[in-house]
């Protein structure tokens, strides 16, 4: 069983940086591709971006390719979220998710924690 717990998230001015971060417990991290998915109110949840299990490989979705980036400490446990130059339309309560592929959709993921709010105020 894989557990997870995010934190990181809070209000934070439109422009701003956050680094989000995700502890995982379980003793397959090192063999489990890491994503994070965020989801607005009344929205469904969608992809953010991705890690594979040795770190080599991320993918990002379009709105946040070039300001965010992923990253892992498998030493460590932890998966990581870096949010620059945040827009009021990245507010949104942030998932981690772990699972066996490396994978962009929600469906691949089978182990999420329980999200950390992100507001960008204007």
């Amino acid at each position: 069983q894989v557990q997870l717990v995010e934190s990181g998230g809070r209000l934070v001015q439109a422009g701003g940086s956050l680094r989000l971060s995700c502890a995982a417990s379980g003793p397959t991290f090192g063999n489990d591709n890491m994503g994070w998915f965020r989801q607005i109110l009344g929205k469904e949840r969608e992809f953010v971006a991705t890690i594979s299990a040795n770190g080599v490989l991320q993918s990002y979705a379009d709105s946040v390719k070039g300001r965010f980036t992923i990253s892992r400490h498998n030493g460590e446990n932890t998966v990581y979220l870096q949010m620059n130059s945040l827009r009021p339309e990245d507010t949104a309560i942030y998932y981690c998710a772990a699972g066996p592929v490396f994978s962009r959709e929600l469906g691949s993921y089978a182990y999420w924690g329980q999200g950390t709010q992100v507001t960008v105020s204007s």
